[in-house]
């Protein structure tokens, strides 16, 4: 360990940009057994060490680390899978760069140990080597019912499986994942990982029903005759609106409908073919992984131009500084200190372009960011044949929620106590919808303590 002076930091190969624009494949190569062990010997096993502190699951980094500096898979292996109910797709998907790797110490100088890269690592050569996680089968008679596929709807069945206690899980998709089937784009995670996941859980018990809406083909209180808790997990997917004149024209998507819909087409699926956008000029509204994921995702489909307009610059993204990278490297435009007036449409209420005012960084504001300011007469406009925006998400509030005693805050999320459980004895929750549009690691960790509080109630 601590070779961090004669070693330097190295990051994941990326596959060229003139092959991986052409298809939907990851795009980041796996370190081989060299290279994440070069990296692992990195680590100087700090006596606080930041990068566990920062990761809100408190993966065991730095253990993990040192197991495979010393070639023992097996170990690694059980030590990152005992936090976290899937590391390798955390591996991919984490904004490492804002948590683990933000807080590594080496980044004084040396640049951080490359922590995503060897959790995947870790986990994808244990199953090559035929490791699993521990399940012991369902051995109690008590059954839990989990609504959603999603992040956090996986890790609290993870947990609750690993524990002997039964799970239905219910999903309205036709396949299980939720966020990381249908919202985050292949090039970034690969499916057969989500489904091989689902997979090892199908073997330890779950029962999983698909294309089954709670509320619509199920009546929640069916559920609460028939489990002795239920867990809600249904993310935030409702499209926050730009308050712009001409959004409901009829080429104005949202973010989540047009990856929904590739992801369809990706599988071979029934799709809508308006989402076709082979030959258009897309322009993308927003600056988070989301609008990220759909200017690269338009690229892929063969948009002539794709063009993300954004009021902030780029070291004001919110998303992480990889995915901002990747897209420049793979032909998008971008347009900072953007901010649209209003989309331009024809009499056929088909959006032509985007009217765009340009902005600037004022005095901060109470939480310390700075403030947007218009520059007057700086008008202009783009030109478009397909507006994507990507401003966030908001959760859905079923009508379950109100008839079953089931409180919500001013923004719809649902009210929790330091257990996961809402106002309602019994039932639990955890994700977007309690939380808000969040991080995956956060809905894994949600799932994770919700299933702890669960088993102390049930056994």
């Amino acid at each position: 360990m601590r070779e961090f002076l004669t070693t330097s930091k190295i990051d994941p190969k990326k596959r060229l940009v003139v092959e991986r624009t052409k298809d939907f494949n990851e795009i980041y190569e796996p370190f081989d057994k060299h290279s994440a062990r070069a990296q692992s010997e990195r680590c100087i096993q700090c006596g606080d060490p930041f990068c566990l502190n920062k990761c809100p699951l408190h993966n065991f980094i730095p253990q993990w680390l040192k197991s495979i500096a010393q070639k023992d898979l097996e170990f690694a292996f059980k030590l990152s899978n005992e936090p976290s109910p899937f590391p390798e797709v955390m591996g991919r998907v984490c904004p490492h760069d804002r948590l683990c790797e933000g807080d590594c110490t080496l980044n004084d100088g040396h640049g951080a140990i490359t922590i995503g890269s060897i959790e995947t690592f870790i986990t994808t050569e244990g199953f090559k080597a035929g490791l699993k996680p521990d399940f012991p089968g369902v051995t109690t008679d008590k059954k839990v019912a989990v609504i959603g596929s999603g992040p956090a709807g996986l890790s609290v069945a993870t947990y609750l499986l690993r524990s002997g206690i039964g799970v239905d899980m219910y999903e309205r998709e036709d396949r299980a994942g939720g966020l990381l089937t249908y919202g985050i784009p292949n090039f970034k995670l690969d499916k057969k990982i989500v489904q091989h996941r689902v997979d090892l859980l199908l073997e330890a018990g779950l029962n999983l029903h698909l294309n089954c809406n709670i509320g619509g083909d199920v009546a929640f209180e069916d559920l609460t005759r028939s489990h002795d808790a239920i867990f809600i997990g249904i993310g935030a997917t409702k499209a926050k609106r730009a308050s712009l004149k001409g959004e409901d024209a009829n080429n104005v998507y949202s973010a989540m409908e047009y990856l929904t819909a590739i992801g369809k087409k990706n599988f071979g699926k029934k799709y809508d073919k308006a989402f076709d956008f082979k030959g258009l000029k897309v322009v993308v509204i927003g600056g988070g992984d989301t609008a990220m994921d759909c200017v690269r995702t338009a690229t892929r489909e063969g948009a002539s131009q794709v063009t993300c307009l954004y009021r902030r610059d780029a070291a004001n993204m919110p998303g992480s500084s990889k995915e901002y990278k990747n897209a420049m490297e793979e032909g998008v435009e971008f347009s900072f200190f953007s901010s649209p007036k209003q989309i331009l449409t024809n009499s056929k209420n088909i959006a032509t372009g985007i009217e765009v005012i340009k902005t600037r960084l004022s005095s901060k504001d109470e939480s310390g960011r700075e403030r947007i300011e218009q520059i007057k007469s700086s008008e202009y406009n783009i030109e478009a044949d397909v507006i994507i925006t990507a401003l966030g998400f908001d959760v859905e509030v079923p009508p379950f929620y109100a008839s079953n005693g089931i409180e919500t805050n001013e923004w719809g999320e649902i009210v929790l106590d330091e257990n996961h459980q809402s106002t309602t004895a019994g039932i639990y929750a955890g994700g977007d919808c309690y939380r808000g549009a969040d991080l995956v690691v956060s809905a894994a960790y949600d799932g994770r303590e919700a299933a702890s509080a669960i088993v102390k109630s049930l056994l």
